[in-house]
């Protein structure tokens, strides 16, 4: 289930048609090209209202697909519907019909783009689109007189059935998944104090300051159901790719001036002030002990931070999170 959340001040225009139904529309056109840049254009062209800007795409992850014929004609765009349907109970019942489709399995490769617009000044204060980009290709033969799968979800998914080279079956293409104004997420049940509080820190620091937060970062976007079965969205902060990117050690090494320098260049490479700490909170792999020196270090005889920053980093102090 896809849920989208609707803006209040930018999901109409263009014709007072909502801004789903106009980026779904673009989705189920033919394909010329799956570079980010024509992507971003088709969606464009849907949106006038707004300046649009692809942030990224995260791809390595892919679906279950359907079901071809030998001359990769389509059977089923479902495996596990098909196998379901011709399944009685018995297993050998439904290899043999496999055997005389001479088919394959499919799977979709996915490509996940993620577009921005900002809608204001503040962090909070922007759109993000989700469309997947999909590609069926070959995974397996259906049959194969060596295997016999232990039970239906075997013949489904199998984990040690030999894969094929992904060959192509048909064109690429897209799929509209959400549209999320992040300002009304925050106000929603699954908006964390955590994620909330990120975004005040952003807009309190020099970050804010100095830079728009979509264009430096978009939301890791989760789908769940809470205690009472409802559908609802959790996030996470997730920084955009982009040039190079100084790793901060796991361990400080080195206080003031040689501090200061670390955290200004980590700074300078991701391209706006307060960067290291932001990226602290998000990656499990930089310690804690750096903001914990950063602060000592400032309520010390150092000062290589604006007064706004040294306000975020003593809250952190006193009451630290990550999201």
């Amino acid at each position: 289930m896809t849920i989208q959340t609707r803006p209040k001040s930018a999901v109409l225009g263009a014709g007072e048609v909502p801004l789903q139904v106009r980026i779904a529309a673009a989705c189920d056109e033919e394909l010329a090209s799956v570079s980010p840049d024509a992507i971003l254009a088709r969606l464009q062209k849907q949106a006038p209202e707004l300046q649009l800007r692809h942030a990224m795409a995260r791809t390595g992850w892919h679906r279950l697909g359907g079901v071809v014929d030998a001359r990769y004609r389509r059977v089923s765009r479902h495996i596990g519907e098909w196998a379901e349907q011709h399944f009685d109970g018995d297993m050998a019942t439904l290899m043999d019909k496999c055997a005389g489709i001479h088919g394959f399995a499919t799977r979709l490769e996915g490509c996940t783009h993620y577009i921005t617009a900002a809608t204001g000044e503040r962090a909070q204060d922007f759109l993000q689109i989700e469309v997947e980009q999909l590609q069926e290709v070959i995974e397996r033969p259906l049959w194969d007189p060596d295997w016999m799968p232990d039970d239906l979800e075997d013949f489904i998914d199998p984990l040690d059935f030999p894969h094929l080279e992904p060959e192509p079956v048909g064109l690429p293409r897209l799929l509209f998944r959400r549209v999320v104004n992040v300002a009304d997420f925050l106000d929603s049940e699954g908006a964390s104090n955590n994620i909330k509080r990120f975004l005040r820190d952003w807009d309190r620091s020099s970050a804010g300051e100095s830079a728009r937060f979509c264009d430096y970062w978009c939301l890791g976007i989760r789908e769940y159901q809470n205690s009472q079965g409802d559908s609802r969205l959790s996030a996470k902060p997730v920084p955009l790719p982009g040039g190079e990117v100084l790793d901060l050690p796991d361990e400080v090494v080195g206080r003031g001036a040689t501090l200061a320098n670390l955290i200004h260049g980590f700074d300078r490479h991701r391209g706006h002030h307060f960067a290291w700490y932001f990226h602290m909170l998000t990656q499990r792999r930089v310690s804690y002990q750096l903001a914990e020196a950063v602060h000592a270090d400032l309520m010390g005889a150092f000062d290589y931070l604006p007064a706004r920053d040294i306000a975020v980093l003593r809250d952190w102090h006193n009451d630290p999170y990550s999201v």
